[in-house]
């Protein structure tokens, strides 16, 4: 899992739209810890949008199987009124 808190930080050069960087300092915020947030935050987003591309065939069989076997232990559910399969109860009669 991504975790990006009390890392280093590390100084960098940054091409910013003046007019941003001008409303931003006249306002008081910290540019630097505003920069780092969003950053992160559009790693992580990044970071788990690709995860999905990059599993969705794995993904795909295994809702399939479920589709197909529902869910692996679903006959000791005791909650719920589906197997997992769509069957409703059981050979030990309803949940």
């Amino acid at each position: 899992m991504l975790n990006f808190q009390n890392s280093a930080k590390k100084a960098t050069n940054l091409s910013l739209n003046v007019k941003v960087l001008e409303a931003a300092r006249a306002m008081g915020m910290n540019l630097s810890q505003t920069v780092d947030a969003l950053l992160a935050d559009e790693v992580k987003r990044r970071y788990w949008e690709k995860w999905n591309e990059d599993n969705q065939e794995a993904m795909a069989a295994y809702n399939e199987r479920i589709a197909t076997l529902g869910l692996p232990l679903a006959k000791y559910r005791t909650w719920g009124k589906s197997l997992g399969d769509g069957r409703k109860g059981s050979e030990h009669g309803p949940l």
